[in-house]
């Protein structure tokens, strides 16, 4: 599928889940649209979440900054867990905050907000992560293969790729994302090298265990743009070594 009738197809299933969403008042924003949708319900998929054996396994979650995914943040820094979430548009040479329980001055339902995190967290390069147990991510859309979209300004598979290229992700990696029961969708998905799909889908109400969840081996270079790269220090970084 060509770039243009590519970005038209995942678009379209964009505005299809914001609608559903729009039309059962599911989230919490005034508008939904353009948005990774801060669902109602995002604390009860975050302590279904808690159940998964997955969770109880993970010592190191890195996690979007996403309203939807705060109350995970929260519960993965209350359980103890090293959190690094990324400094928004990934604008910084040391692009991840590292919210780590033991050192943390506020409690964590202060910690996880992200414009708190700004202010009390140190930022750390990519090659400074330690290896990632789990990875949470925001999804406008999913279905139940794994393949997912965000809002689409790419950032989460930037990050994704160069935690790969890192070494930070690992075959025993797990990939989640929580979403609204309206979020997971059976319409298909159209999806490229350079996207990551979920090893499991959380809602409120059900888990769901996706098959043979893709992952990309690295950075795509040929889908960024030079602005795009310019704008994202670590790539520059990763680009010149």
């Amino acid at each position: 599928m060509a770039a243009n009738s590519l970005d038209r197809a995942k678009q379209a299933v964009r505005l299809q889940v914001w609608d559903a969403l729009t039309a059962a008042d599911a989230v919490h924003d005034p508008s939904v649209h353009g948005r990774i949708p801060n669902f109602k319900g995002a604390g009860e998929a975050a302590d279904r979440l808690a159940e998964h054996p997955a969770w109880h396994r993970a010592d190191v979650v890195k996690a979007v900054p996403d309203k939807a995914q705060f109350p995970v943040r929260v519960r993965a820094l209350e359980d103890g867990k090293t959190v690094y979430m990324a400094v928004p548009k990934l604008a910084t040479l040391k692009p991840f905050y590292l919210l780590d329980p033991a050192t943390l001055t506020v409690p964590p339902a202060e910690a996880a907000a992200s414009r708190t995190a700004a202010m009390i967290a140190p930022t750390v390069e990519v090659d400074a992560l330690r290896p990632l147990d789990l990875i949470i991510l925001g999804s406008v859309a999913v279905n139940r293969d794994g393949a997912r979209i965000g809002k689409g300004a790419g950032y989460s598979d930037i990050e994704f790729a160069l935690l790969t290229e890192a070494g930070l992700v690992t075959p025993e990696t797990i990939v989640v994302t929580t979403v609204h029961a309206l979020q997971v969708t059976d319409t298909s998905i159209p999806t490229t090298e350079h996207d990551a799909s979920v090893d499991l889908i959380v809602t409120p109400d059900e888990t769901i265990a996706c098959p043979n969840p893709h992952r990309p081996s690295g950075v795509d270079w040929s889908a960024l743009t030079a602005e795009k790269i310019a704008a994202i220090p670590a790539l520059v970084a990763r680009q010149r070594s």
